[in-house]
């Protein structure tokens, strides 16, 4: 498999949030986006990371999910890993949903070049 095949997305400067996920081609909605992004994500209890820099927390709070009242951050196992699909920035009117297991599936039919969002609050406090 070449490192192309089932790649839908690039990053690409967005008027949302300033980096954003944009579709390089057609996506026909029902369709599994980041195919091959599975690395498992890990739970960070808020008091671990209590005593890391301000730049460091912004992390946290900027790319992880977000459960149990802020207590708790679903995050890459590295911030080293970060893919595309942690860079989809919110909307209320979404393209993409996600499902139990933290697939992400188009929900409509996107067009090339259109940005992919997501509701954060189906997904994160």
């Amino acid at each position: 498999m070449l490192p192309h095949e089932k790649v839908y997305t690039r990053l690409g400067i967005s008027s949302i949030h300033r980096i954003g996920v944009f579709a390089i081609c057609d996506i026909e909605k029902g369709s599994k986006l980041f195919e091959h992004d599975n690395t498992e994500m890990v739970w960070v209890g808020v008091d671990e990371i209590k005593n890391v820099s301000e730049k460091i927390k912004k992390m946290y709070d900027d790319f992880c999910v977000i459960k149990d009242n802020g207590k708790q951050y679903g995050c890459p196992q590295n911030f080293n890993q970060l893919t595309m699909a942690w860079y989809m920035n919110h909307s209320d009117t979404p393209n993409v949903e996600i499902d139990e297991n933290y697939d992400f599936r188009a929900s409509i039919e996107i067009k090339d070049g259109e940005e992919l969002t997501i509701n954060y609050k189906t997904f994160s406090e």
